[in-house]
């Protein structure tokens, strides 16, 4: 049985413990308002964006295709894979890593690399499969223009024939304690063909052409999509360490709780038995 002095540490370190996740939980409910808003903000506009592309489309010239539109015969698939640059976040890394895993099986007659964005699935795939670029770095100064960059990158390579599919794989933002591992394909984009007896509702006028607006719209669609893919993955990172540190506070606590009673009714025991000590020595003096 530990004694005394070893459960009072036990006791002092699960409460340092406890601090520390608290203050974690707090930080992450703060930042998580500011990313949830964010998010919240963009997918509208990237909704609309993809509905004017598929408006256009239907009535452009089906024979000016997009490039980012065509498709090809499957060789090389690249996957952009988001996850975090810090861990104690529960599940929310290792998920992203699991969906990876199982494209690699789902996908294993095809050449594949994978970009990274995120320290935790740069470590991940890095000895395993052959890392297109890892871009960890755009979470250190997280904006458009930062993650447009890379999604001009890809863009570029899937342009080159260097890759014939791109997909997404990320957290999709629902609330603070629930995350959705999403796959989804960024190249070639799907464009809906329009039925012969279906007409466009909604009524644009064209300037320059339609076929023009779609290559400067595309682009930046594609762009969108990454940058919103991030925001989200960056809401559920939040999301997922303000629910994991909130649940090893409360287990932290329940571990002290039972410390301390532990604790109790080993002290007592040691006073009891002091006490027979001394009793039985008073005894023995009178007997003497």
């Amino acid at each position: 049985m530990a004694n005394l002095k070893e459960i009072r540490g036990r006791i002092t370190s699960i409460t340092s413990t406890m601090q520390i996740t608290r203050a974690m939980k707090m930080v992450s409910a703060a930042k998580l308002k500011k990313a949830q808003d964010a998010i919240v903000m963009l997918r509208p506009y990237s909704e609309k964006l993809q509905e004017i592309i598929q408006n256009v489309n239907s009535s452009s010239d089906p024979d000016q295709i997009s490039v980012y539109a065509q498709k090809r015969e499957v060789k090389r698939i690249l996957f952009i894979a988001v996850t975090s640059n810090r861990g104690l976040a529960g599940a929310f890394n290792s998920s992203i890593v699991k969906e990876l895993n199982n494209q690699f099986r789902d996908k294993s007659q095809y050449e594949v690399e994978v970009l990274t964005i995120g320290k935790k699935a740069f470590d991940a795939v890095r000895r395993t499969r052959a890392v297109y670029s890892n871009e960890s770095a755009v979470f250190d100064n997280l904006n458009f223009d930062t993650v447009a960059h890379v999604a001009e990158g890809v863009m570029t390579s899937f342009r080159e024939g260097k890759f014939d599919e791109v997909y997404l794989i990320y957290n999709k933002f629902i609330n603070a304690a629930t995350q959705e591992v999403t796959a989804e394909q960024l190249l070639p984009i799907s464009m809906a063909e329009k039925a012969e007896d279906t007409q466009v509702e909604t009524d644009y006028i064209f300037e320059p052409n339609r076929n023009e607006i779609l290559d400067n719209l595309i682009p930046k669609a594609i762009k969108t999509q990454v940058f919103k893919a991030v925001l989200d993955s960056v809401a559920s990172e939040h999301g997922a360490r303000m629910t994991a540190m909130h649940k090893a506070t409360d287990n932290a606590q329940a571990l002290k709780n039972d410390l301390v009673i532990f604790y109790n009714k080993a002290r007592q025991a040691a006073i009891t038995n002091e006490i027979l000590e001394i009793v039985s020595g008073a005894e023995a003096l009178k007997n003497s």
